[in-house]
């Protein structure tokens, strides 16, 4: 694997983003103290550009697929106007148990519902259309969320996509693909070439896919 962003400039780049809001500042101290996989939360530059991201298309319904301890939902939150609301997907028990108690300690909770078991299963009952949809789960099923929430996208609505580049794993140059980064791999190159959308991977952290709807 590469180091795909030097991390002094990363670091430069948290740094001029503005500070998280102080219940998401906790959310993070919490997640790192108790978490021994915290690098799996968005932290502070990927969370405000996913705020920055439901502010600019004026979201008022949010879809996410994977919530881990809730941080990515709540930093979404304070770029929902009013009466927008985020509904997040999350399998694992903990993690659910978590993340509601996070949300709940924002004053969040009467814009953020948690939803616990398989995606795809509560996927099945959920009526569209969603204006952006933040999907950050387990790397093998996203082929799979990605077809099942494209119907259910609102017309100008999009799809993010977070760990789209796999530290390197996807590169032609990687030998040893594991799992993840091969299902990556195979479903960067079938977005490329759908003509359903329009996207657009860019190299923010560790790889962020934008898609909509092509006209």
């Amino acid at each position: 694997m590469v180091q795909l962003v030097d991390p002094e400039v990363l670091e430069y780049a948290d740094a001029h983003s503005t500070a998280p809001l102080p219940h998401v500042a906790a959310v993070d101290e919490a997640t790192r103290r108790d978490f021994p996989f915290w690098g799996m939360m968005v932290g502070r530059q990927e969370g405000r550009f996913l705020e920055l991201l439901v502010f600019a298309t004026r979201a008022s319904r949010v879809l996410e697929i994977g919530t881990f301890t809730g941080y990515s939902s709540i930093a979404m939150a304070a770029g929902l106007g009013d009466g927008g609301t985020i509904t997040t997907l999350e399998v694992d028990p903990h993690h659910a148990e978590t993340a509601r108690a996070h949300i709940a300690a924002a004053g969040l909770d009467g814009k953020i519902s948690v939803l616990l078991g398989p995606a795809l299963d509560s996927l099945g009952g959920m009526p569209g259309p969603f204006d952006l949809v933040f999907i950050d789960a387990d790397k093998v099923g996203y082929d799979a969320y990605f077809e099942a929430v494209l119907p259910k996208l609102a017309p100008h609505g999009l799809i993010v996509l977070d760990n789209t580049l796999q530290a390197g794993g996807v590169l032609d140059s990687t030998v040893d693909r594991h799992e993840s980064a091969e299902a990556l791999r195979n479903l960067n190159d079938k977005l490329v070439g759908d003509p359903r959308v329009v996207c657009v991977l860019t190299t923010i952290r560790d790889g962020v896919t934008l898609i909509r709807h092509a006209a």
